[in-house]
């Protein structure tokens, strides 16, 4: 067996829906609230049933100790910028496969941000980073977001369908989108390729049935997991969340089912 086979299995702990919680957004916003203690934030989430994490590589030294009994994987995340530049979607490589090895990564993720006057850029830096985690046997996580200046094409199933076959194309394993809003839609987009397509969760939701709904629109599309980040550690109770969204997607529950749940305050308390 292939080392990438081992370790995609060693991603998938708990069933066959990946849940990954995405806390590298230390870089690009500083220490927001919930990964301002990266270890804690990250024995949460673990703590839930949470299969991995995605850092940058610097952090990976506070996750060498962590006691839980569910503890996950960790993904380096190898693409980098700031909301301090000017040019806030230039992702820049900032490490490598062979590093990330190095310090402990049970897989590589990357950031693409689509119809940017530097998509070229990032798709080059893509198509490479597929090609040492091939031949480290590495699994790559593509993280894959249309940002041509429109916010609205953010959610366009049709572009983000374009983005799944993208990240496809050029050798990920599994890709990271937004969710287009409604099923049907979404449909389209997790037929349109042959690895699984895991939802990002974007900006934290008022909503928390609305939050949990989405996921589970999502899983009932086909999708393969999520990747959520904000919606899941900066929460009040990130391990009852964490918790919350492996039962949802274990069980592929309807946002009917859901709603039944939550009313009575019995949704894995």
């Amino acid at each position: 067996m292939k080392g990438k086979d081992i370790r995609l299995k060693r991603l998938y702990k708990h069933s066959d829906k990946l849940f990954v919680v995405a806390m590298d957004h230390g870089i690009t916003m500083g220490p927001i609230e919930g990964i301002v203690d990266i270890k804690a934030a990250a024995k949460a989430v673990y703590d839930g049933y949470a299969d991995a994490i995605v850092v940058h590589k610097g952090l990976v030294r506070d996750l060498a100790d962590i006691d839980s009994p569910s503890l996950g994987e960790i993904m380096v995340h190898l693409s980098a910028s700031t909301n301090l530049s000017q040019e806030s979607n230039r992702k820049e490589l900032v490490s490598t496969v062979e590093h990330a090895i190095r310090i402990g990564a049970s897989a590589i993720s990357v950031h693409v941000n689509l119809g940017s006057e530097h998509e070229g850029h990032m798709l080059q830096h893509l198509g490479m980073v597929a090609e040492e985690c091939d031949q480290w046997g590495m699994p790559l996580l593509a993280m894959m977001y249309v940002r041509d200046g429109n916010p609205e094409n953010e959610f366009d199933a049709g572009k983000i369908k374009h983005a799944a076959r993208i990240a496809e194309e050029l050798g990920a394993d599994i890709v990271k989108v937004n969710y287009s809003g409604d099923p049907e839609s979404f449909r389209e987009v997790t037929s349109s390729v042959n690895i699984p397509v895991v939802i990002a969760g974007g900006s934290k939701l008022d909503s928390h049935y609305d939050f949990l709904a989405m996921v589970a629109d999502a899983i009932q599309s086909g999708a393969g997991g999520v990747s959520i980040g904000r919606n899941v550690y900066q929460s009040k109770n990130p391990t009852l969340v964490a918790k919350q969204l492996r039962y949802i997607m274990d069980n592929k529950l309807t946002r009917e089912e859901i709603q039944g749940f939550l009313d009575q305050g019995d949704l894995i308390l």
